[in-house]
């Protein structure tokens, strides 16, 4: 197949599965990052090409020029998979120039960062009929005396998450009172970052459950499946760490027909919260692009990347819906065993639950025969962060 695949994010286990999950199927893979230091993404034996480019963020156009410039040299347009939230920020906003060299799902320019952006998307979800946990904005005229009423403790979230995480390196602030939650707003204001606060969903982390989907160029949902995730990290307000598949007909009942009214194309995850007490679920948020355990995707039969690259390659990809519960797990073992001491010594799970989580079919985040390296490239890493630490060389 003469059309490359561009990665975007080979420095983070994302990156690293779609390269795989192409590079399997003897598709030529191409990795541009801005270094090599860490982008444990190059190691990979699935891997044809790597380049280096400007930073995204330091000089955006330098970047996007060098991504014009790469394609310009190729005779077919080459597909291109942003793998981490900064990249697809970007990809949106120079959408209709990019679209000219590569072959990109969204056609759409501005759709995906509105879907991104907590504040948009919750607005989004309400005129689709699609529940969001009680939201109050900052630029409420009452805030001020709705504060004083709402539920706490509740959360200080961002709009833009990515920035926030650059930030102060957490995805947002838990608050227990009206003096936390506006000391909270301060310094996100003080960073010039948008925030709003919203109701905690009842529920332990196993309440957390996603759909995800590919729709194709007719916004129309041909490949689906559900997950339940049961442990993230940080606790209770983090990423995913150790998520199974499961099927819950409720969460396509919800998501199809709300993503195919947007007008939605390529790859994309729901994350939802079920109320314990009700049994309602809320959105919470939306990945456009490729998800934390998109290997787990790939060992239930799902080659998300695969299918997006049939797609856009013009060949035919059918359609498949998922509706068995394989119980196949996501592990993200380096920070599933941070996770799971945090649950431990808060006494949120007890040694019996996580000890028979273990007997799991696991799919790894790093870790796979097939392609070691960039594993023991990772345990070198660890290795030299731990030594540094303890000499302070």
């Amino acid at each position: 197949m003469k059309n490359k695949a561009v990665i975007l994010g080979a420095n983070y286990y994302i990156g690293l599965s779609v390269i795989r999950c192409l590079g399997r199927n003897g598709i030529t893979t191409v990795a541009i990052e801005y270094q090599e230091q860490g982008t444990y993404g190059f190691k990979s034996k699935y891997l044809s090409e790597k380049h280096i480019a400007p930073h995204y963020r330091k000089d955006t156009q330098g970047f996007i020029k060098y991504l014009i410039d790469y394609a310009k040299k190729q005779t077919e347009k080459p597909v291109l998979f942003p793998c981490a939230d900064p990249y697809v920020e970007i990809i949106d906003e120079h959408l209709d120039e990019l679209r000219n060299y590569y072959l990109i799902n969204q056609t759409q320019q501005g759709l995906f960062t509105k879907l991104m952006d907590k504040n948009s998307l919750y607005d989004i979800a309400l005129e689709h009929g699609v529940k969001v946990p009680e939201t109050i904005k900052t630029s409420d005229p009452e805030f001020e005396s709705k504060i004083s009423d709402f539920q706490y403790p509740c959360i200080v979230k961002p709009s833009d998450s990515p920035a926030f995480v650059d930030v102060f390196r957490k995805k947002m602030f838990k608050v227990n009172n009206k003096t936390e939650l506006l000391e909270a707003v301060r310094k996100a204001n003080d960073k010039n970052l948008e925030v709003f606060v919203q109701r905690i969903i009842p529920g332990f982390d196993n309440h957390m459950y996603t759909y995800d989907c590919y729709l194709d160029q007719n916004s129309k949902v041909t490949h689906y499946t559900t997950a339940n995730k049961n442990r993230q990290y940080p606790i209770n307000f983090g990423a995913s760490v150790y998520t199974w598949q499961i099927h819950v007909p409720s969460l396509h009942e919800i998501g199809k027909p709300f993503l195919e009214a947007v007008g939605f194309k390529g790859f994309a995850e729901i994350e939802f919260k079920k109320d314990a007490v009700t049994g309602d679920f809320y959105l919470i948020e939306i990945n456009v692009r490729t998800t934390n355990f998109n290997v787990l995707l790939e060992k239930v039969g799902l080659n998300f990347p695969w299918i997006a690259y049939k797609e856009l390659t013009g060949q035919e990809i059918g359609s498949q819906a998922l509706v068995d519960s394989t119980k196949r797990t996501f592990v993200y073992a380096f920070e599933d065993i941070l996770a799971i001491k945090g649950y431990l010594q808060t006494r949120q799970l007890t040694l019996g639950q996580v000890f028979k989580s273990f007997f799991r079919k696991k799919a790894y985040a790093i870790w796979a025969f097939d392609d070691p390296k960039p594993y023991f490239n990772v345990i070198g890493i660890l290795i030299g962060k731990v030594f540094k630490k303890l000499t302070g060389k």
